[in-house]
């Protein structure tokens, strides 16, 4: 024989439990070892009125039996009182039975104001009060059982219940969204609709069957429901005379009745309706998730079909595009300005797992080091306020749906290092608007510009679900596509695992989007916890990138595309394939656990060696800085030993020509005797000078004086840039090369 369920330690609140079902409820759960709050308003049927007694009677036939109870008697409109009254006389609240009700019956026409309100007060509101007095307590010990009371008329409906039946098809509502909210907190809510006898069935149904429906064979459902072991959640149930059944929800498989570029008509609504209404091969859907999928599906079959399916326009009209995205295309967001200190570079660095583990990440995490530097993919920091408070919301044309819209891809671009602190100005264009039938994107690029001279360039391509299939145009010019990995097995492979708290040290960039910090708004997106930012993921892939082929040097860096698969959890570990083709490194991310790809049809574009370079005659074979710098090799041969005392610091220097580095040399005036040899430093250097070859010429002939060239933006430099202060000891002896 099956061991006997108890609730020893357990603490029960049943509302209307003065009589009749409720009174059940209570006597049974206390006979099985619960304490129970017996709550009861002490009025009659319809509302009226007031007592104890009622409820005072149970307590007592409770405590004469050897049970754990005490009364309540105020109305479940007060829900923090009687929650309060669990509280201070057990010290807990772990199960909630939502019984109290009354009736206000009139046929639809004759219900008054008044005969609504008190329906809607008591059923619903009550049942609303009360819950949510208890549910914090229920999720701080992570257990909570909860009952809500409905019934065959609000299911079904039934003459003269009106208002009834919609406070209790609302019961079912509520339910059914605090089981989707409650289960990681081991919280369950499910809904039972009884038929038994008490004072509100006495003038419903007839004396004899009142009698024969006894509570008694109501209440053990009740029970089972809200043990610990019972794993039920969310469900709804009739029960009565000792017959339970659970309820489900049935769907036919439905018509699609769009066509193409034509508007859909009640004529297309009529020739379908057979289909729509046939429940042959019908499906049961339970959660929201089965909905929107099968909408998504349909709207899937628009977007593969090449003869008729499509989404609806909602007007006659089938012109090629809206009129709304006339106004659409082109509208410019209003400027904005994106300032940021080291401080910021350096929290978006440990943001995408740069880490002290990693030596040569030094350079990304600490303001001191010689070659510090800013990760290229800060730029998307930058540009995000586009996006950010609502910006979406004004775009003229568009009515944008915040719950369907999705960052699917994006694409980086920079014309310049990014400077390791700076106030840049940022304007932002919707670039195109495209219909990709299941549902529309919107190609928004953003310029971030220092002074008059553009520094970085993105675009997010933002997918809205459900919004196509207006016969719009599905590619752009103006859009920077993914492209497909190579068919072969990748060249490099690179892995980090994330932390646990790394959506938490990503958001401090400035995405605060609660999806990746709220557990309970993770819930109500379908997430069992906080997700990773996608651009989170972008920046870890792209870190492994310049590591395995860049040797982590930021001027390597030249444009980014991705486009974001799935989610990624904090502390799974990120792994990205990389394959090389000339200076193109195309990779995915996967979750290393799971093996979901994550990060797809993705590539790296990098700026070409010096090496390289140096192999092509219109790139650097005949730049003048290169006769000086081989001057000064061959004369620190004669003085090496007296300038290393001097200076003793190591320059590496990036000549352009064009706006593209078309050479790199490095000055040792460090270690022995000192040395010029063309290409990047050995070591770190000390600091680096950006600046063409005609530039560096007049600084070389004194036309040009190194600070006023740094602070005119004509010099660039990063790492001890005070050492620029030596710069005409060094060159002012080869002023007649």
């Amino acid at each position: 024989m099956a061991s006997m369920l108890n609730f020893y330690g357990r603490v029960v609140l049943v509302t209307g439990a003065g009589g009749g079902l409720g009174r059940t409820y209570a006597l049974a759960f206390a006979e099985r070892g619960a304490s129970v709050v017996v709550n009861d308003l002490g009025g009659d049927m319809k509302g009226v009125g007031k007592g104890s007694l009622a409820a005072d009677k149970v307590v007592e036939e409770i405590r004469r039996k050897g049970g754990k109870a005490v009364a309540n008697y105020d109305s479940v409109e007060a829900g923090e009182k009687i929650v309060k009254a669990a509280l201070d006389a057990f010290g807990r609240i772990d199960i909630v039975v939502n019984n109290a009700g009354i009736l206000r019956d009139r046929s639809f026409s004759r219900i008054s104001d008044e005969d609504w309100d008190m329906i809607q007060r008591v059923h619903l509101r009550g049942s609303f009060m009360v819950t949510r007095a208890a549910w914090d307590h229920m999720k701080k010990q992570n257990f909570g059982r909860i009952i809500m009371t409905s019934s065959a008329a609000g299911i079904y409906g039934n003459f003269g219940q009106a208002n009834y039946s919609a406070a209790k098809l609302g019961l079912l509502g509520l339910s059914n969204s605090l089981a989707v909210e409650g289960k990681k907190n081991n919280i369950h809510c499910n809904t039972v609709a009884p038929i038994a006898g008490s004072r509100m069935t006495q003038g419903v149904l007839p004396e004899d069957l009142v009698e024969a429906l006894k509570p008694e064979y109501v209440a053990p459902l009740v029970l089972w429901l809200c043990h610990e072991s019972c794993e039920e959640n969310g469900s709804v149930f009739e029960v009565g005379a000792g017959w339970i059944g659970k309820l489900r929800w049935e769907r036919t498989l439905g018509a699609l009745v769009r066509q193409r570029n034509q508007p859909v008509t009640p004529e297309a609504v009529k020739a379908n309706w057979t289909k729509i209404c046939d429940f042959d091969n019908a499906t049961k859907p339970q959660r929201i998730q089965d909905s929107v999928s099968t909408i998504i599906e349909a709207l899937s079959k628009i977007d593969s079909s090449d003869g008729g399916i499509s989404a609806n326009n909602l007007s006659h009209a089938t012109s090629a595009a809206p009129s709304g995205l006339v106004e659409a295309v082109g509208y410019k967001f209003p400027p904005f300005s994106s300032s940021y200190t080291e401080m910021d570079t350096i929290m978006y660095a440990l943001g995408v797992g740069a880490s002290i583990k990693e030596p040569k990440d030094l350079k990304f995490i600490y303001e001191g080091n010689s070659d510090f530097s800013c990760l290229p993919t800060f730029g998307v920091i930058l540009a995000q306020k586009s996006l950010g408070g609502g910006g979406l919301a004004e775009i003229p044309g568009l009515s944008v749906n915040f719950t369907k819209v999705l960052h699917g891809e994006h694409y980086l671009e920079l014309y310049k290092p990014l400077p390791n602190a700076g106030d840049l100005k940022c304007e932002a264009v919707v670039a195109d608007v495209l219909d990709k039938r299941s549902g529309l994107v919107i190609l928004i690029d953003v310029y971030s510009y220092s002074g008059k001279e553009l520094i970085c360039y993105n675009q997010f391509s933002v997918f809205v679900m459900g919004s196509g299939g207006f016969g719009g145009k599905r590619t752009s010019d103006k859009d920077k596509v993914a492209v497909a990995i190579p068919n072969r097995p990748p060249d490099a492979i690179l892995t980090d695992t994330t932390s646990l708290n790394q959506a938490a040290l990503y958001r401090l960039s400035g995405d605060w989007n609660p999806l990746h910090i709220d557990p309970d708004f993770a819930s109500l997106a379908g997430f069992d916890r906080p997700i990773l930012h996608g651009l989170c993921t972008f920046g870890f892939s792209a870190r492994h990138v310049l590591q395995q082929y860049a040797d982590r040097d930021v001027l390597r860096f030249k444009a980014i595309k991705v486009r974001f698969a799935k989610p990624v959890y904090p502390g799974q570990t990120l792994q990205t394939e990389m394959w090389k083709e000339g200076n193109r490194i195309h990779f995915q991310t996967k979750v290393q656990e799971t093996g979901d790809t994550v990060i797809s049809n993705a590539y790296v574009d990098l700026v070409p060696t010096s090496d390289t370079l140096a192999k092509i005659p219109s790139e650097g074979g005949d730049l003048q800085s290169n006769l000086v710098f081989e001057e000064i090799g061959r004369r620190l041969q004669d003085i090496g030993q007296e300038m290393v005392k001097k200076v003793n610091a190591v320059f590496e220097w990036h000549i352009t020509k064009g706006e593209k580095i078309a050479a790199k040399w490095t000055v040792d005036l460090k270690n022995g005797p000192g040395k010029v040899y063309r290409g990047p430093a050995k070591g770190s250097a000390d600091a680096t000078f950006i600046l063409s070859d005609e530039d560096f010429m007049e600084v070389v002939l004194g036309k040009l004086d190194p600070q006023k060239a740094f602070f005119s933006g004509r010099l660039k430099a990063r790492g001890n840039i005070m050492l620029s202060q030596k710069l005409q000891m060094i060159l002012k002896d080869y002023a007649k090369i």
